[in-house]
């Protein structure tokens, strides 16, 4: 996990601070945007190696958000993303609707740091160019 640059996308300050603190302390440099048009503009000008996506978020939501991300990838030619969905429903309606948005992985919230860790540490496989 150490050096990674991870964009989280979360719009409650709480989780905010939460998932900051796991990156950290795992070694990880962190991008924070509070709503989904941040999201888009940081994937594109930061470069993470991964995104960690709120689903519901004011002005744009993380479902349009990642679409946005798919389709500026396929545009500019860039390689696949992982992005891995923060959502409070484990719902399969609400995992399906976070998969066909184009979301690699669904972490329901709220979540225990190890299962965080684990789904960084397996982020190089999320990405199914």
């Amino acid at each position: 996990l150490t050096r990674r640059r991870v964009l989280v996308a979360e719009d409650n300050p709480i989780n905010q601070a939460l998932v900051r603190r796991i990156l950290e302390r795992a070694g990880c440099e962190v991008l924070l945007a509070v709503d989904g048009r941040e999201a888009i503009a940081l994937a594109r000008t930061h470069e993470p190696d991964l995104v960690l996506m709120d689903c519901l978020m004011p002005e744009v939501d993380g479902f349009d958000a990642t679409r946005a991300i798919r389709a500026w990838e396929v545009d500019a030619g860039r390689a696949r993303l992982p992005i891995i969905a923060l959502t409070a429903s484990a719902f399969v309606d609400d995992v399906t609707r976070c998969l066909d948005a184009g979301m690699d992985e669904v972490l329901t919230k709220p979540f225990k740091p190890a299962q965080l860790e684990a789904l960084l540490n397996k982020a190089p496989a999320l990405s199914v160019a």
